[in-house]
């Protein structure tokens, strides 16, 4: 059963698909020439659907068709090629466009910086919240 209906994820896809650079099935540089066929982006991508969805592990939810080292490799390609920043780009363009966005209403205190650790007059510190971390 899919994580999300496919009316979603569909059109979500072929966003995605689209800022991603082509690729061979198979590796031309291998010393082989004949290593194991790439895993398909669409199956990796329906992987980080199912991790965001359920909160779950890579392990949890690596199967037969993709391990979990599989699906963190392209994460971790996929956010070096900035294909994460331009699609979130794109979503935020979509929903100005439909809905319409007004940063003016947004809480000042996301730009603001942390607080810090207050400093009593005995020489115990209080820890504030950005202190703690």
């Amino acid at each position: 059963m899919p994580v999300l209906p496919s009316w979603l994820t569909e059109p979500l896809w072929e966003q995605f698909a689209a800022l991603l650079p082509e690729r061979p099935v198979y590796d031309p540089a291998h010393p082989l020439g004949c290593h194991r066929p790439r895993i398909s982006d669409r199956v990796v991508f329906d992987k980080l659907l199912q991790l965001l969805r359920f909160g779950c592990s890579y392990q949890a939810i690596a199967d037969t068709t993709c391990s979990a080292t599989t699906i963190r490799t392209r994460r971790d390609e996929w956010i070096r090629l900035g294909v994460f920043a331009r699609l979130r780009h794109f979503a935020l363009q979509a929903y100005d466009r439909i809905v319409g966005l007004s940063w003016t209403r947004s809480p000042s205190t996301a730009a603001s910086p942390k607080p810090r650790a207050v400093v009593r007059s005995r020489g115990a510190r209080r820890l504030t919240g950005a202190s703690r971390a």
